[in-house]
């Protein structure tokens, strides 16, 4: 059995920081180790099969073959379909490869991208493989999914028709890079189905772990062309796409030769003197393989006699292999967007370079906690997760010149929850940024209610990533980012990217994450030992009337205590202190550890009880017998506990309703276990960590 979830995402962190996950120690994809697997099907000569992606129908998925297709389907390793299967024939080629029965333009028009850049391209097709050396059915590729490197091990098994391909197909038939690279990444989307229609923004970030910035060319800068030959210039990767389809539901050849709804890659850009007038052209790539752009600068456009013959030998390679010149005005008029991705935002500078400093930060929206929605709802807004970034002096830093439009680049990207990518519909996404001087803790409703944004994304759209530039002064800056609606749930990555050095933390405390404790308790205002005369004590009336011959309450006591004098016969949904509840609490209270409390544990409790009992009723502004996550946030704090957001989502999951709400019951059970747990941490701690023996950690888990 697995450790729960909160073990594995502190395993996560730690990992992190330890640099698990970088490119040099990327993740185990399905916890599979390509060297360990490789070795033990070579000491046993056998084939590997991978049996998390299996040669089946699932791993096929669903509609993208017809039933009598998806019978007659073999999977077949390379070996069975040439007599010399290799991994490269002539190195790596955009000319490799041509669109299969699946409609993932949208990757293999990144694929294209990435046959450029041979340093990137090592990263993704690591070399330590092939069809002759130790070959034993298995292969990896390593791919930047949300955050992190994954390695991804496969077997060579391909579905095919017929002694076909079906998905990706070689130019050169006994080269297989292309067919298998595509199902490593059909793997981590759940299945080749999944793959089917994208952006061609997803692929370039899976590939590079790199910024990416989306340009409308019909909102197009006017210095857009000097953007793309400057991307062009710092090995960027480069993709486009021609607007979607609007009626027939196919990617129709258009009268240009274009094909609609369809995504391309940018090959190459140049400049040419037509006529002695300049010319801007970019080359593009049609994933298909064929069918081409027939306008100007096309291969047998009349254009190209208007160039010097350089020029013209060097640019036009007339053949139909779907690649072609066209105008940047041309450009703008038949695509939509530019897709422009590389390992920093470098391009995007037009005057001096300098080095762009990066903080990345993953978070979570959750129902009725951390997910207020835009700011549209006023009321709920405030508590969307918050990131105070300090900008400084750019001008200092690069000695009096300005460099580019912009200073800082904010990247907002959605994390699935599940691994199937259909499944995870994407949410509307966005963020606002403030402006702020001297607060402390997270911004209340108050602020932004007072105060108008600076910046924020152009609109919510329901895409896995939104990023924006923006020029910002020095200065002190709130990143906000959010759903459009309140109580969507969903994980995200907020990449900030700025000229210099950001100072960036989330807001939720006014402790840094990288500062743990997370929690910050007062001191107990409760002594350990009673200051009191016991026998004058005014509940010992309640105590006696529960307790038992030897004066102690045990569990099922103390629930009918509890629901009797605190409860009060009230109908609740949870049913009231449930025995379970019962003897956490005991747990929690027993000094003695006898399973029982006696007459002092007793009034200790007792007296925390009716202390929360009027806060609950305080806090319950509402009036519905329920505390909302913020009224549950203000209780706590109002006792000089700080927690972040999300320590408060794992509140509302914990002790929640569907709607993360908690009722009187559940808020005294939590209230006691958080007080309970500071404690340990605050006597067994040296106040930055703590160690535990096996033994001493298995006490405190089973009975606290």
């Amino acid at each position: 059995m697995p450790p729960p979830g909160v073990c594995l995402n502190i395993m996560r962190d730690r990992q992190r920081q330890e640099g698990h996950g970088s490119l040099n120690n990327p993740e185990k994809f399905c916890g599979q180790d390509f060297e360990q697997l490789r070795t033990y099907c070579l000491i046993k000569r056998v084939r590997f099969v991978d049996e998390t992606f299996p040669p089946s129908r699932d791993s096929i998925g669903f509609g993208l073959l017809q039933p009598d297709e998806m019978a007659r389907v073999v999977w077949k390793r390379p070996r069975n379909l040439h007599s010399d299967p290799q991994l490269y024939v002539n190195d790596v080629s955009r000319f490799d490869l041509c669109q299969g029965q699946v409609g993932n333009c949208w990757f293999l028009a990144s694929l294209g991208a990435l046959t450029f850049q041979q340093h990137i391209r090592k990263q993704v097709l690591p070399c330590d493989q092939g069809f002759q050396k130790d070959y034993a059915g298995i292969f990896h590729f390593r791919f930047w999914r949300f955050g992190k490197w994954v390695d991804v091990v496969i077997d060579d098994k391909l579905p095919t028709l017929d002694d076909n391909l079906i998905f990706v197909r070689p130019k050169t038939q006994n080269e297989f890079w292309p067919a298998l690279l595509e199902k490593a990444y059909a793997k981590v989307c759940g299945s080749y189905a999944d793959m089917s229609s994208g952006s061609v923004s997803e692929a370039l970030m899976d590939f590079t772990g790199g910024v990416h910035v989306r340009f409308n060319l019909k909102e197009a800068q006017p210095d857009l062309w000097e953007t793309i030959e400057r991307a062009a210039k710092v090995n960027s990767l480069m993709g486009c796409g021609t607007p979607p389809v609007k009626t027939s539901g196919k990617n129709n050849v258009l009268p240009s030769g274009l094909v609609e709804g369809h995504a391309y890659t940018v090959t190459g850009v140049a400049e040419v003197l037509s006529n002695g007038v300049p010319e801007k052209l970019l080359r593009l790539w049609n994933p298909w393989g064929r069918e081409e752009w027939i306008g100007d600068w096309s291969d047998e456009s009349p254009k190209w006699q208007t160039v010097g013959a350089k020029e013209k030998k060097e640019l036009l390679h007339n053949s139909d292999d779907g690649e072609f010149w066209m105008s940047i005005e041309d450009f703008k008029r038949h695509f939509t967007e530019v897709d422009i991705c590389n390992l920093s935002p470098e391009f995007l500078d037009s005057g001096n370079k300098c080095v762009w400093d990066s903080s990345v930060h993953e978070g979570r929206w959750v129902q009725g906690a951390t997910a207020g929605g835009c700011l549209n709802y006023s009321d709920t807004f405030w508590m969307n997760p918050q990131y105070r970034v300090t900008l400084t002096d750019i001008l200092a830093q690069e000695n009096g010149h300005t460099s580019g439009s912009c200073n800082i680049l904010v990247s907002l990207m959605q994390k699935p929850q599940e691994r199937f990518r259909h499944l995870s519909p994407n949410a509307s996404i966005g963020y606002v940024i403030f402006q702020y001087k001297e607060q402390r803790g997270k911004f209340p409703a108050a602020f932004f209610n007072s105060q108008s944004p600076i910046a924020k994304t152009k609109a919510f759209i329901n895409s896995r990533e939104v990023t924006e530039c923006f020029q910002l002064k020095p200065g002190d800056y709130l990143i906000v980012p959010s759903t459009y609606k309140p109580d969507e749930t969903a994980n995200f990555i907020l990449s900030i990217f700025s000229k210099t050095k950001n100072y960036t933390k989330d807001s939720s405390t006014n402790v840094l994450e990288s500062n743990i404790p997370n929690l910050e308790m007062p001191k107990d205002p409760l002594p350990q030992q009673p200051i009191y005369n016991y026998e004058d004590n005014p509940h010992k009336k309640v105590f006696l009337q529960y307790s038992d011959q030897y004066e102690e309450v045990d569990a099922e006591h103390l629930q009918a205590l509890l629901n009797e004098n605190i409860l009060k016969g009230k109908t609740f949904q949870s049913g009231g202190f449930s025995l379970d509840a019962c003897k956490s609490i005991i747990a929690i209270m027993d000094l003695s550890t006898t399973g029982k409390l006696n007459a002092v544990e007793f009034v200790r409790l007792w007296k925390k009880v009716l202390a929360y009992q009027e806060m609950f009723y305080q806090k319950d502004v509402s009036h519905t017998g329920h505390l909302s996550l913020p009224e549950l946030q203000n209780a706590i704090e109002s006792i000089g506990i700080k927690v972040n957001d999300e320590l408060l989502n794992l509140m509302a999951l914990r002790y929640g309703d569907s709607s993360g709400r908690l009722t009187l019951e559940s808020y005294m059970c939590l209230m006691l276990r958080l007080e309970c747990m500071a404690k340990i941490f605050q006597n067994l701690s040296d106040g930055k960590g703590m160690y535990l023996r096996p033994s001493e950690w298995l006490f405190l888990t089973m009975y606290s």
